[in-house]
């Protein structure tokens, strides 16, 4: 079925976000949350680098001039995502995820899934995403219960 290959990518990025998290949680000591994803960026850097002859041609300036408006937004993206996250898991902590879990899934499979690439929703798709904003009001629920 197509659902285990998309199960099989989720959770190599959950294992992968399983350690971005831990590593994060454990800067929270460090004043100046750029450095850290500065020098965890370069980390990631020499990875991503290593790995580009295992997957095939490597066509930098290629990719470059067909995908440099996606290249800008993604890497401002992700940007703005890292500091979210050592700002959500340095200063709360790990199990704080569930409201960046759920909102991301507002706001990436809604806006950007559904409405700009016009993706296919269905009824049990809007009940995943209504259990999804039912998550977050249990969980501040039990967080303001202490």
């Amino acid at each position: 079925m197509k659902i285990f290959g998309a199960l099989l990518f989720a959770f190599i990025a959950a294992a992968g976000n399983a350690l971005f998290v831990y590593g994060q949680k454990k800067s929270s000591g460090i004043d100046n949350p750029f450095v850290f994803i500065f020098l965890m960026l370069i980390v990631c850097m020499a990875v991503t680098l290593a790995a580009v002859p295992f997957w095939g041609k490597a066509d930098f300036s290629g990719v470059i001039k067909s995908n440099y408006i996606p290249l800008i937004l993604s890497g401002i993206g992700l940007f703005i995502t890292y500091i979210g996250f050592n700002l959500l898991y340095s200063r709360y902590g790990a199990s704080e995820y569930i409201l960046y879990a759920v909102i991301s899934i507002l706001t990436t499979s809604i806006f950007v899934g559904i409405y700009i690439f016009k993706e296919h929703l269905n009824y049990y798709h809007m009940m995943a995403v209504a259990s999804a904003v039912a998550t977050i009001l249990f969980y501040s629920a039990g967080q303001a219960k202490g």
